[in-house]
């Protein structure tokens, strides 16, 4: 294979992951907590854009639980984010990023 054409196929390859990378911003995925109680959603690049706390979750006698279901929640909409990620990546880069070869 030529260097010409191998060089093409790499910008090619970049552009693609730009394009991919300007969608993930516009995606979105949902981490729940409590059967639903802490909803998180994050877009992505794993940015945290909305939080939403049902009413009866909310005791302050019981600030800990709260907390514990917020962090849960966030945890959740950080890791579909990042599979969300991967597998975008993986549609343009044929597996090589989850290889860290990217």
């Amino acid at each position: 294979m030529k260097l010409d054409k191998i060089m093409k196929q790499a910008q090619q390859m970049q552009s693609k992951m730009a394009q991919v990378q300007e969608a993930l911003a516009k995606e979105t995925v949902t981490g729940q907590a409590g059967g639903g109680m802490v909803t998180v959603t994050a877009n992505g690049h794993g940015d945290i854009v909305s939080l939403s706390i049902e009413k009866e979750v909310v005791d302050p006698a019981d600030v800990e639980m709260l907390e514990d279901l917020v962090l849960a929640a966030v945890t959740d909409a950080v890791r579909k984010s990042r599979e969300l990620a991967q597998e975008r990546m993986n549609s343009v880069t044929g597996g090589l990023a989850s290889l860290g070869m990217m």
